[in-house]
């Protein structure tokens, strides 16, 4: 749009969607003022009722796109349950989004505990202190959970939880976004079938 210094309709004609969410991202890394690795993760519970919420994408790629959590979470309850979620990068300053769906897999435990290894630590001790998603009575009984952690693992580095881990959602569908004055939007959306990608351009 003519007030969008970001702008660039000539994105309408790539081919490579993993090239395009990269110069995407690298973008939003310079430009977006917080957190440019955002995204919405959507899921169902066993009923069917949608869940959505925000987490930090810590790896991106052909492969897939990582994140994690605690498994006993609600999230990580509902992505064990149905293995399949949907991303949803927002970058509202560069008037751009990119919508992902696919499969969920586990990362391996070698892969999460090197991620764990790098958090801060008032991080990992939250990881153990945590009944991520249940209900909790007052505050306070948190913070005496973390005193009691920081205790425990006073001397010694804090291990990755067991419950602990990371997704990866492999894409199966990628759509691009970007906005236009009138809500004439452009949109450019890429559909695994196998091993190839069909690229179509979508009404606004």
């Amino acid at each position: 749009m003519a007030d969008n210094p970001m702008y660039a309709p000539d994105f309408l004609n790539e081919t490579d969607p993993f090239r395009l969410i990269e110069a995407w991202c690298r973008e939003a890394d310079e430009k977006e003022p917080r957190d440019a690795n955002a995204i919405q993760v959507a899921t169902v519970d066993a009923a069917g009722m949608p869940n959505i919420r925000t987490v930090l994408v810590k790896d991106r790629g052909a492969d897939g796109f990582t994140f994690y959590t605690n498994f006993e979470s609600a999230k990580g309850h509902e992505l064990l349950a149905t293995r399949r979620a949907a991303l949803l990068y927002y970058w509202k300053s560069l008037s751009r989004q990119i919508r992902i769906r696919g499969a969920i897999d586990v990362v391996s435990d070698a892969t999460a505990d090197a991620y764990f290894a790098t958090r801060p630590r008032d991080s990992q001790l939250g990881a153990w202190a945590s009944d991520q998603s249940r209900e909790m009575h007052v505050r306070a009984d948190f913070e005496t959970r973390m005193k009691e952690m920081r205790e425990r693992f006073a001397n010694s580095a804090v291990p990755r939880p067991p419950y602990w881990s990371g997704f990866r959602l492999t894409p199966s569908y990628i759509e691009f976004w970007q906005e236009r004055p009138f809500r004439h939007h452009d949109r450019l959306a890429f559909d695994k079938t196998g091993n190839m990608w069909r690229r179509s351009l979508l009404y606004p």
